[in-house]
């Protein structure tokens, strides 16, 4: 007869960490379904998001824990299920009836330092790993999520929503690309069109490519903001809940004094930053000023991503990287670094529930 019940199951289940939270998953309600019968046990972790990359630790710890309290139990008996619930930023849907659960803004203190590559690349390893994830590109004078997404053709109108005036507004569906939803200046005007736009003309394009576009429900919707510290770094705040930040820096020191200024400047918007990423690392720009500035800074270091040609052709071509070419080792950093992202948010969300922060 089993020695196991549902009851013992959890309490063995107590002993099992999340590696990022720090704390029991019985606990953290992360164990769910927990069915038991001669033949073993069943039960499902659910994830805070689909993008964890310790899940591997957490089911190895989990079949050693069982097989600790119960030793007829063997292996084979014990089945780890996945299920996946990402944490929200509840601001976002309060504030902006968005189907979104987090935003995350990725800056760079200067132009040239890869900052929008990154962005793609970033939310196509947060898809891969199943979450549902969305770019809006917030260069607008210089837009280039389109082109590294590889389309270029105008989004299609979803539906027609009427304004306070009961003016008929056109409300645009995201183009949808390699798995995720993009929306970008660069699929309303022409290819070449130039933009000359002033601070409130950019509040209010910037406001109709947010709160007018179809958004499905999205796990993480990805600004890639302009370069610098002008005013779309100042207006986006002000238009919805950014749930943090991701800075983007090269290595070399004109980069990093630009960096630690836009650092500044979110401090002053009270806008979170999850960490500091080094890209193009290398023989022409250097090697560990953003990991050294990080640390000076006091931010989570997320990684380096060296410099690479294959990087920069791919989004020309509208082939990124981390689809086209998944076992470079470029794809396999920013792979890991989405990883660290996802984790770190929800360590932010829960210490916020538990008041740590």
């Amino acid at each position: 007869m089993a020695t196991w019940t549902k009851e013992l199951v959890l309490e063995a289940l107590k002993e099992v960490n999340d590696p990022d939270l720090g704390k029991d998953l019985v606990t953290l309600g992360m164990i769910d379904k927990v069915e038991v019968s001669e033949a073993g046990v069943e039960f499902t972790i659910v994830l805070t998001t689909p993008a964890c990359p310790l899940k591997g630790v957490m089911e190895r710890d989990a079949r050693q824990a069982l097989q600790r309290h119960f030793p007829d139990l063997g292996d084979g008996q014990i089945r780890v299920c996945f299920d996946a619930q990402t944490r929200s930023d509840n601001r976002i849907s309060e504030q902006l009836s968005l189907p979104i659960k987090n935003i995350l803004a990725v800056s760079s203190g200067k132009g040239g330092v890869g900052k929008s590559s990154v962005t793609v690349n970033l939310a196509l390893a947060l898809a891969q790993s199943g979450a549902k994830v969305g770019i809006l590109d917030a260069d607008i004078y210089g837009p280039n999520v389109n082109i590294m997404l590889g389309n270029s053709s105008m989004p299609t109108v979803a539906v027609e929503r009427k304004d306070e005036q009961g003016d008929e507004n056109p409300i645009l569906a995201p183009a949808f690309l390699h798995g995720i939803h993009a929306m970008s200046i660069g699929y309303l005007v022409e290819s070449g069109q130039a933009l000359a736009w002033r601070g409130p003309m950019l509040h209010g394009i910037l406001r109709q490519l947010l709160l007018d576009t179809e958004w499905p429900d999205l796990d993480y919707l990805l600004i890639d903001m302009p370069p610098g510290t002008g005013d779309i770094q100042l207006s986006i705040p002000t238009l919805c809940p950014v749930t943090a930040a991701i800075v983007v820096s090269s290595p070399q020191k004109v980069a990093l004094s630009d960096t630690r200024r836009g650092i500044t400047a979110f401090g002053q918007l009270k806008v979170p930053i999850l960490g500091l990423i080094e890209n193009m690392a290398g023989e022409v720009f250097g090697r560990g000023g953003g990991e050294a500035a990080a640390k000076e800074m006091g931010l989570p270091f997320l990684g380096r991503i060296e410099l690479d040609a294959a990087i920069r052709d791919g989004g020309d071509r509208g082939c990124p990287i981390v689809l086209f070419e998944a076992e470079s080792s470029s794809a396999k950093a920013f792979v890991e670094i989405a990883g660290k992202i996802a984790a770190r948010l929800a360590v932010r969300h829960v210490n916020r529930q538990d008041g740590e922060i």
